[in-house]
């Protein structure tokens, strides 16, 4: 299952991020695609935010993670970037299948790298919405699909709202 929707604007990604927040509970696996710059980072903001979690939500490119407790008693945020990373060998030594049911795990440039960590999953694609790599303009299209059995209940469509 699948949704699609345009996001005019950066606050659009961030209300998108805490829109997709609400659907969200530890053991989640959240994968993010797109090119850089397509916005990836500011829609974790809005997930980071939805969640009520600690701290500032920025790219964790050079630390390649950062864990956000939550403020509210929810699950932290483990917010990773395997930009950087070579292989599912360098995903292992994150030891990031010892905190994946206690956390959300949310992990930019991750497609084909961290699948294996979790049976339900949510992959996120985002794209510029005219099709093109260059930098003009905010809009995006963005993709979510659910895999799963923990998403078969789940109604994506009232995240495009």
């Amino acid at each position: 299952m699948s949704v699609e929707i345009a996001v005019p604007t950066a606050d659009d990604m961030r209300d998108l991020g805490e829109r997709l927040a609400t659907l969200l509970r530890a053991g989640d696996l959240v994968v993010l695609t797109g090119a850089l710059g397509a916005g990836k980072t500011t829609l974790a903001q809005g997930i980071g935010a939805g969640l009520k979690v600690r701290g500032s939500v920025t790219s964790p490119t050079f630390v390649i993670s950062r864990v956000h407790p939550s403020l509210a008693g929810g699950p932290p945020l483990v917010h990773v970037d395997a930009y950087r990373i070579g292989g599912r060998l360098e995903v292992d030594d994150l030891d990031l299948d010892a905190s994946v049911e206690d956390s959300v795990t949310l992990v930019e440039w991750g497609e084909g790298l961290v699948e294996e960590l979790a049976a339900n999953r949510l992959e996120v694609e985002i794209a510029r919405a005219d099709g093109s790599g260059g930098s003009e303009g905010d809009a995006r299209r963005v993709r979510v699909s659910a895999h799963g059995p923990r998403w078969a209940s789940v109604d994506l469509d009232a995240v495009a709202k």
